[in-house]
């Protein structure tokens, strides 16, 4: 079970990487971050897959779109330019805690 996690790990880090890179291929304008998107999404949907041999799709996916969501928010704010507040801050601590609440309560 803990293999698939890290397998779940890489595969946030790719998503992650993937659209952050499609931040800067200004609307698949230019080469070298488009190719960085599709091979990230790439990379990210085959760890996925693999995730879903030993975790349940509702787990993998919770975590999946949750961390990744929120790591591409704090990825803005903090190195994207990208406006800050108290909402915004709260709305990720919220999506974190979700998939939290989730993983608790699906172990039982």
């Amino acid at each position: 079970m803990g293999y698939a996690y890290g397998l779940l790990a890489a595969a946030i880090a790719a998503e992650v990487a993937g659209t952050t890179a499609m931040k800067y291929s200004e609307g698949f304008t230019r080469l070298w971050p488009s190719i960085g998107t599709a091979v990230g999404y790439l990379i990210a949907f085959t760890l996925l897959a693999q995730t879903l041999k030993t975790l349940s799709v509702g787990t993998a996916y919770a975590i999946w779109a949750g961390v990744g969501t929120a790591a591409v928010a704090l990825i803005g704010i903090l190195f994207l330019g990208e406006s800050s507040s108290l909402v915004k801050i709260t709305g990720v601590a919220l999506i974190v805690a979700g998939v939290v609440v989730l993983n608790v309560g699906g172990a039982h």
